[in-house]
């Protein structure tokens, strides 16, 4: 288990190795021990260009699940928000499929995210999540757990 510890604003950490290559499969779990904001931002390389986004869960007051930046608007702002209540410290299967083209999220098996990404402005929310780039897991004012993280590769 990976504890991310509440700070003033974000807390993250960033992976250092291999970088899994579009398309992929990425997924994990997370749970919130305390705080009221997200606890699964899931920085991810969403094209071959090396565009990242992140998919924000429990976001703005703990409730919204979207990608961050589409068209320079964030995860609350754009036409991939939806909204739903997180309980305290249960555990929340998270996981991605990104090609080119294509971003697709599913949060507890329930599909989040079904995003056409071609002609669209991939990118971050300008601050300290662009430090999680190109792959990294963060949390907003809020005491994080993550586990059982993997990626595996789809074919083209």
């Amino acid at each position: 288990v990976l504890r991310l510890e509440a700070g003033a604003d974000l807390t993250g950490v960033r992976w250092t190795g291999d970088l899994p290559e579009v398309p992929y499969e990425i997924e994990l779990e997370a749970r919130k021990t305390s705080g009221y904001d997200f606890f699964g931002g899931l920085t991810v390389p969403a094209n071959r260009q090396g565009d990242c986004v992140t998919l924000i869960v429990g976001g703005w007051g703990g409730g919204v699940v979207g990608i961050s930046s589409i068209d320079g608007m964030d995860a609350a702002e754009n036409e991939s928000a939806s909204y739903r209540e997180f309980e305290m410290n249960r555990w929340y299967p998270v996981r991605m499929v990104l090609r080119d083209g294509s971003i697709e999220a599913w949060v507890e098996g329930k599909q989040v995210v079904d995003l056409a990404t071609a002609g669209r402005k991939l990118g971050l929310r300008e601050g300290a999540i662009e430090e999680s780039a190109p792959l990294g897991l963060s949390s907003f004012q809020t005491t994080a757990e993550v586990r059982a993280i993997r990626w595996r590769n789809l074919p083209p």
